[in-house]
């Protein structure tokens, strides 16, 4: 039986997790859940999981939970350093480190620095702070386990024996899929009148706003390679970006011997949630089975980097080191922003990200604490270079 606490238990991560704890009672406890703004359904997951420890870090949120619940088996938080006190706990065996952006970054230290079984579906973590995680999982022995569906992908396609932060000496290289959005197929002359609302309409997955908006400028991929070559200690070079429309295969693992290992696989977060839970054992899940005859056929593309500025920035991110990464995820995150409430044109996000970057000294990532400050220093900028409307 594994205790497993929940970050983001409200979010989308939390629902598929969710969904997996109940197919399997027999091998899981949810043992603490947490929260932001979502208090009623976070109060019907109390009632029904009965978790141990609450963890609540808007403060209407947790009056709400604190005047619903009563006093017994059910122990209430607030804030993020009880987040963080929460996921070092020793009575947890798992982490599902589903908080979105910057917010989970700290949790996902502490439990690093914890030596805990990671499973991993916040990315910022990576982006912006691989280079003070990885060397901390190596040090501690905490096992990070991806679960974006690309970087679950190639873990399931690596050695079994592989382990976090490690690059196999058999592998070449590794190969990223990209749905390319909605807007793989449009003409750059047409790029200009994109909405946000046809840019957060993602063909294959249901996503939120601001990452609907990222797989629409292939940021989002950008990331994912970032993300990639801290996991899998891979160089920017050898980690390739494909578009696949279909969003059948999520990503490729290409071997020494010319050997290709892909895993494919309806678009749906609970297959690789199950396989990052199962710890390589396969357990079944409410994912629909993939149907070859009906889908057909599988295309590929180059990525267009003319109309996709965004993957490029990722990739000189990588070249640049240090805190380049964290200048880039902190500003795109303001660029989207402005984008969806109509401040900004699409083609605006790229060029308010590469304008922000140029502006910034990169540095040598040294702590938690820096990082978090180049990133409000970075959103300032950001906001003012919008409100000026200045976009290059």
């Amino acid at each position: 039986m594994k205790k497993v606490a929940l970050l983001g238990a409200t979010g989308s991560i939390g629902d598929s997790t969710c969904a997996i704890l109940r197919k399997h009672p027999e091998h899981f406890k949810l043992y603490a859940i947490s929260a932001h703004s979502n208090w009623q359904k976070a109060l019907k997951l109390i009632q029904e999981f009965k978790p141990r420890h609450v963890v609540v870090t808007s403060q209407e949120s947790h009056r709400a939970i604190q005047q619903a619940i009563k006093p017994g088996l059910t122990e209430l938080h607030f804030g993020a350093n009880a987040l963080d006190a929460l996921v070092q706990e020793p009575e947890v065996d798992m982490v599902v480190a589903g908080i979105v952006g910057s917010a989970g970054m700290s949790s996902v230290l502490a439990a690093t620095h914890a030596g805990k079984t990671l499973l991993l579906a916040n990315k910022e973590s990576i982006v912006a702070a691989g280079a003070l995680v990885m060397p901390l999982a190596k040090k501690t022995g905490a096992q990070i386990i991806p679960l974006d569906s690309e970087h679950n992908a190639l873990y399931q396609c690596l050695p079994q024996d592989y382990q976090t932060g490690s690059r196999p000496k058999q592998v070449s290289h590794l190969t990223l899929t990209a749905s390319g959005g909605p807007f793989w197929s449009k003409p750059l002359s047409e790029f200009e009148a994109i909405t946000p609302a046809q840019a957060v309409a993602h063909p294959q997955w249901d996503m939120g706003a601001k990452i609907s908006v990222d797989s629409a400028t292939l940021m989002n991929k950008g990331l994912e390679v970032i993300e990639a070559h801290w996991l899998f200690q891979m160089p920017e070079k050898d980690i390739k970006v494909v578009v696949h429309p279909q969003s059948t295969i999520h990503s490729l693992v290409h071997y020494i011997d010319g050997s290709v290992l892909a895993q494919l696989g309806t678009p749906d977060m609970q297959i690789p949630i199950s396989y990052g839970l199962g710890m390589r054992d396969r357990l079944s899940n409410g994912g629909a089975f993939l149907d070859l005859i009906a889908l057909s056929r599988l295309d590929f593309l180059a990525p267009d980097e003319a109309k996709f500025p965004c993957l490029a920035l990722a990739r000189a991110a990588i070249k640049s080191g240090g805190t380049a990464a964290v200048i880039l995820n902190a500003v795109n995150e303001i660029s989207v922003a402005a984008f969806l409430s109509k401040q900004i044109k699409f083609m605006d996000i790229p060029k308010i990200n590469a304008a922000i970057m140029d502006r910034f000294e990169i540095a040598q990532v040294e702590s938690l604490a820096q990082i978090t400050a180049i990133d409000q220093e970075v959103r300032a900028l950001a906001q003012q270079m919008i409100l000026q409307g200045k976009t290059s």
